[in-house]
């Protein structure tokens, strides 16, 4: 059996209807179907979905165990989980508008049914199930979607495809066929717990290879290091969603659908988080984590996290929640802030998480108040505050063959190992231990250890696995780390910074050294807009802090006489992108003056300094200085030089050009003093802003869960009123093929409803209802009809006339109590036979009745006199029961 979990909201009965109308008995699929109820309403969804389905329907009850080719239905106003595929219902502890009751199943289902679970969203507005089917398919699991353009409203369809969760997209009409061929092709080892027994490691012991060679080719990772357990299933797992028979079959789809290498890689990375996942592992971080990185800098600054393979980034942003949180519970006296890297092999992720933009159903996971302090909504679900945005700078790196992240004091890196096999895991935990810093932390996943690092890490208390740095050396481990060649020297340069003593240094070291102490030119690397980011050598002699708040811009920097020039040089060298050199400036240095040569270079690679500008100083002797300073630039093999005769007119020059731009800056940093006030104006308004969007955005998520509710309502209503409709046609026929006269009153004796034959009794038209039964004009000679009625009325008892009308027809009128399906007595029912046919029958017969008693009287022998009388007595009976079945005035109840 296959339990298979439907979420469907404003819209999905229609889809619903298509998606179990297609499911054939024998199956062997069971449905439960979630959907967003209004908490007070009795709905019909049992009654309304059993009309397009052979299986049978039940609303779900406590302990409701599920059985195949059956479909089941959430009653109003419950959360739904399941354990050993037994059903269980919840009392809901979100607030009402706020639930996520699909979510709340599809993460159930996956916990419980593991690889063999199946998620289907259908019509609906929101992100509900977008989580649960990430649950799903973490844990191997399907997840088939209802198209956008088929589906009356696509929030919901549309939240999974652009999360990139669906494995089919089709109709709802079409789901059924393809979940049911899914499950045919569906291997036997489902389950993440479960030993892979499948044609990949049975029938071809190069299948693995040839698929992951493809994969390699066409995404340029290499998988041949995962675990094969993991690989095994997921290529499984694709060769049942394109119903192909076997591994051969799928090699040569791979080869023709490059596309589908892109879904492969997707899916082996398994990108399926968060936020605060394993809530007890981020209370430990909160409480016991950050408060002793904090303690062991005293004196406040900038700690450095790294957050290892960080998928969509909620990993990330919780970390971030957390230190802002924990910062406010410490209050601590020093400045603290927290620098988070990201990282992800997948770009399309990385992108993702830049945005910062999630999906309403994160609600689930995050706490109202995070909610509100964190996030700030909008009309596509949350978006990440600046204040937590700015702490994160995410990458896209590969972490088995990229550089990482050093000198940090906390590695997060949770649920990634576990994917890996041993050999991989042994070579980059030795990484993880070098970059981080002493007594850093080390995070992994609930399933995952330090293993064979054990004397790399040392378990902190708890239950949670988190991992303290040992202070060793690990310069064998880290030789031969990389995955590619060019990458070994990063491991092997980071080893011996670890243990600079354990060999003594090179001949080569020692003279590149001294050259570097000695010989090289004093340098300084900024960026475009001047600030410093190296110094290298000694800059006093140029450069010196300048007066007042701290200023790291190379021009407040500058001394005397190299201020002006070197800032020409600078605007010149970044427009032209071209190397600018000055020749023998006169600056001042401690109450004396120097020559220096001035180089400046525009950096354009490598690309990590790309924008950057290097600025070389060379001091010159006096002797060597020209007579006059001089400005080059170099273009090639051409070089332009200012005659020393115009000495005196651009030293005026660039006197003029000097105060110029003096009186510019001051002019500029006037106006960003106003700006910053207009900008604090701004912002205090902009707060305003926020909180009244808040409240919309809180009347919006209301208006929009009770506009669910009203159109799950309105299609079953709508249902509803179609099969009255139905009904009412059926009795309209009914009465009308009986030609029998009826008349509804109500207990005020007004006309309610009549059939077309009553108009030739009682003078009746459409415009008459309403009116009093005795202002009607009637053929019938019946002065105690509205007598009778009201008797009807009091006692309930039914009764039975015959009356004649003004034309000479007789009729059976019959008053009835009209009871509703409440047994409530509502007015009454008048129906009118007739029965002129029998009344003429009757009057015959007593005419002949009365020949046959004359003719017996006049007859005088005994025996024609004896047959006379059988006769008469014969007739007598006949009209006695003619008499007896249209008898005045009876009644009974």
């Amino acid at each position: 059996m296959t339990i298979v979990g439907v979420g469907a909201s404003a819209g999905g009965l229609e889809a619903l209807e298509g998606l179990l109308g297609h499911a054939t008995m024998g199956c062997g699929l069971a449905f439960v179907v979630v959907q967003h109820l209004d908490p007070n309403y009795k709905g019909m969804m049992v009654e309304l979905l059993q009309r397009s389905t052979v299986m049978p329907v039940r609303q779900i009850e406590d302990r409701m165990r599920v059985v195949p080719n059956a479909v089941y239905v959430i009653p109003p106003n419950r959360d739904l989980s399941i354990l050993h595929g037994v059903l269980h219902l919840l009392d809901p502890i979100a607030p009402h508008g706020l639930r996520l009751p699909i979510d709340h199943f599809f993460r159930a289902l996956a916990d419980d049914q593991q690889g063999r679970s199946i998620g289907v969203v259908l019509s609906g507005m929101g992100s509900d199930g977008t989580l649960g089917l990430r649950a799903i398919k973490e844990k191997g699991g399907a997840a088939f979607v209802q198209s956008v353009d088929s589906a009356k409203f696509d929030g919901m369809p549309r939240s999974v495809i652009e999360a990139g969760l669906a494995d089919v997209v089709a109709p709802a009409e079409e789901l059924a066929s393809r979940i049911a061929t899914y499950v045919q092709h569906m291997p036997r080892g489902s389950g993440d717990s479960e030993p892979a027994s499948t044609p990949l490691s049975s029938t071809d012991p190069d299948s693995l290879e040839k698929v992951l060679l493809l994969l390699r080719a066409q995404t340029g990772h290499d998988f041949s290091a995962y675990k094969k357990s993991t690989l095994y299933r997921r290529i499984e797992r694709r060769i049942g969603l394109h119903q192909l028979s076997g591994t051969d079959d799928y090699v040569h789809y791979l080869r023709e659908n490059p596309h589908e290498a892109d879904l492969l890689f997707n899916e082996l990375l398994i990108s399926v988080t968060h936020f605060f996942r394993d809530p007890a592992v981020w209370e430990h971080i909160k409480t016991d984590v950050i408060p002793a990185l904090m303690a062991a800098h005293p004196d406040g600054g900038v700690l450095r996290a790294w957050s290892a393979g960080c998928a969509t980034g909620e990993e990330a942003y919780s970390l971030a929640m957390v230190f802002r949180e924990a910062l406010d519970e410490l209050k601590p006296v020093a400045r603290y802030s927290l620098q988070i890297f990201a990282s992800d092999i997948q770009p399309d992720v990385i992108e993702q998480a830049r945005s910062g933009v999630y999906p309403q159903s994160i609600a689930a996971d995050v706490t109202e108040e995070r909610l509100r302090r964190f996030f700030v909504q909008d009309e596509y679900g949350y978006k990440v505050s600046k204040s937590v945005r700015e702490m994160v700078i995410f990458a896209t790196q590969n972490v088995i063959t990229d550089p990482p992240f050093t000198k940090l004091d906390l590695l997060v890196c949770r649920n990634l190992l576990i994917y890996l096999d041993a050999s991989l895991q042994s070579r980059l935990l030795p990484i993880f231990h070098y970059c981080l810093n002493p007594g850093g932390v080390l995070v992994l996943g609930s399933s995952e250890t330090a293993g064979q690092a054990a004397d790399l890490f040392m378990l902190l208390p708890g239950r949670n696995r988190i991992y303290q740095r040992r202070d060793v050396a690990v310069r064998a481990r880290l030789t031969g780390f990389s995955g590619s060649p060019g990458r070994s020297s990063v491991a092997i340069g980071a080893a011996q910074q670890l243990s600079p003593t354990t060999n003594p240094p090179s001949l080569q070291d020692c003279i590149e050294g001294l050259l570097l102490q000695q010989y090289c030119p004093v340098a300084v690397l900024t960026a475009s807009t001047g600030d410093l980011v190296y110094l290298s050598g000694k800059t006093g002699q140029y450069l010196e802090p300048a007066v007042g708040k701290a200023n790291l811009n190379i021009f407040a920097m500058a001394r005397e006489g190299l201020a002006a020039p070197l800032n020409i040089a600078f605007a010149q060298a970044l427009r032209s992108n071209e190397i600018v050199k000055l020749k023998a400036l006169e600056v001042g240095s401690n109450g004396g003056t120097q020559f220096v040569d001035v180089t400046v270079h525009p950096l354009s690679e490598p690309a990590a300094m790309r924008g950057m500008v290097l600025i070389v100083f060379s001091s010159v002797t006096p002797v060597q200085a020209a007579p006059a300073p001089a400005i080059a630039v170099n273009h090639g093999l051409q070089k332009a030089t200012v005659p020393g005769s115009r000495l005196a007119a651009v030293q005026q020059e660039l006197q003029h050009a000097h105060e110029e731009l003096q009186a510019t800056r001051e002019e500029m940093q006037s106006s960003q003093e106003e700006l910053k006030s207009a900008n604090e104006e701004l912002q205090s308004t902009n707060e305003e802003l926020q909180s009244t969007n808040e409240e919309l955005t809180t009347s919006r998520e209301e208006m929009q869960s009770m506009n669910e509710e009203l159109q799950t309502v309105n299609h079953e209503l709508q249902a509803r009123l179609d099969e009255l409709s139905r009904t009412s046609d059926d009795m309209k026929n009914l009465l009308n093929s009986t030609d029998i006269a009826t008349l509804f009153l109500d207990d005020a004796l007004r006309v309610r409803r009549f059939t077309p034959r009553t108009a030739s009794i009682i003078k009746l038209i459409p415009g008459d209802a309403g009116r009093l039964v005795t202002d009607l004009v009637t053929q019938l000679d019946y002065p105690a009809m509205a007598e009778d009625v009201r008797e009807v009325l009091r006692s309930l008892v039914f009764q039975e006339h015959q009356v004649a009308s003004r034309d000479g027809r007789w009729f059976t009128a019959r008053i009835m109590p009209y009871r509703t399906q409440d047994n409530r007595i509502d007015g009454v029912v008048m129906t009118f036979v007739d029965i002129t046919a029998s009344k003429k029958l009757e009057a015959a017969l007593r005419e002949a009745l009365g020949v046959l008693q004359g003719a017996t009287e006049q007859v005088g022998a005994p025996e024609h006199e004896a047959q006379l009388q059988r006769l008469v007595k014969t007739s007598r009976a006949v009209l006695e029961n003619c008499v007896a079945g249209q008898a005045p005035g009876r009644s009974r109840s």
